[in-house]
């Protein structure tokens, strides 16, 4: 039994985030962390994708039924467990922002859209091209590509919402809502196989209760590989993100001077 006053696990986790986005609010310190995170996330990136990208193509097997197409798994994973862990990581940041009002917050979803946009489309592009080889087309209406193509039409309305709308507080308050929203279809892409009984898409093979159904050949370079990305997304996300607040800064004492005039 939790003891009395304990928060459920689930509270727990939001108020770390919540902690974490208040501290991070001063320009100083978020400024601080920057400076540290942003070399240190682009040169893990940079390490771990030219070492996974050298076992992809070199030091991995050909499969014995696709050839080596199956090389194009070290790209199309990766980028689709980004693209759903930027979706995910912008639908958390727009619920922060939406009820505690943390502007950090907000600058982080804003900064992960495009990114997660980016992720998502080379999901898309590199499972069609997989696709052609594997089943002889470009595309077909499957659960896991209808769902992942919605993905990424969230990520671009998320941006359009933003840009269409000129009051920045109502768009950010606009934009928020949707990216809650569209957190339902997370557990659709992630299932569909499971809930559709997919016969294109197979079932998860890496984070198995039985373990990874995946050679240790091909399970090495697809580690590297998605952890290479994630620094590379983090890198980004960053370096967008202290951008974006500089811009912000800029913008708010070019209001002042003019009010001054």
């Amino acid at each position: 039994m939790r003891p009395s006053g304990a928060c459920p696990p689930e509270q727990g986790r939001l108020t770390h985030f919540t902690t974490m986005f208040s501290y991070l609010a001063n320009p100083q310190r978020f400024e601080k962390f920057a400076r540290i995170a942003i070399p240190a996330c682009g040169g893990l990136a940079l390490v771990l994708i030219l070492a996974g990208l050298w076992f992809g193509l070199f030091a991995s097997p050909v499969d014995r039924y696709q050839g080596d197409t199956i090389r194009i798994m070290y790209v199309h994973v990766p980028a689709a467990w980004l693209g759903l862990a930027l979706y995910f990581a912008m639908g958390g940041a727009s619920f922060i922002f939406f009820i505690w009002r943390h502007n950090l917050a907000d600058v982080a979803a804003e900064s992960i859209a495009p990114i997660g946009a980016v992720f998502a489309g080379l999901c898309l592009i590199t499972g069609s091209l997989w696709g052609k080889t594997t089943w002889g087309t470009w595309w077909v209406w499957d659960a896991r590509l209808t769902s992942m193509l919605i993905q990424f039409l969230l990520f671009l309305g998320y941006i359009a919402l933003r840009a269409a709308i000129e009051d920045e507080r109502l768009a950010a308050r606009s934009a928020a809502i949707l990216a809650m929203v569209g957190l339902v279809n997370l557990p659709i892409v992630r299932f569909s196989v499971e809930w559709w009984d997919g016969i294109l898409h197979q079932g998860a093979t890496v984070f198995r209760a039985d373990g990874p159904a995946i050679h240790g050949s091909q399970l090495l370079p697809l580690a590297l590989m998605a952890v290479g990305f994630t620094f590379l997304a983090g890198w980004m996300v960053l370096y967008r993100m202290r951008s974006a607040i500089m811009a912000r800064k800029a913008a708010n004492l070019q209001r002042i001077r003019e009010a001054r005039a």
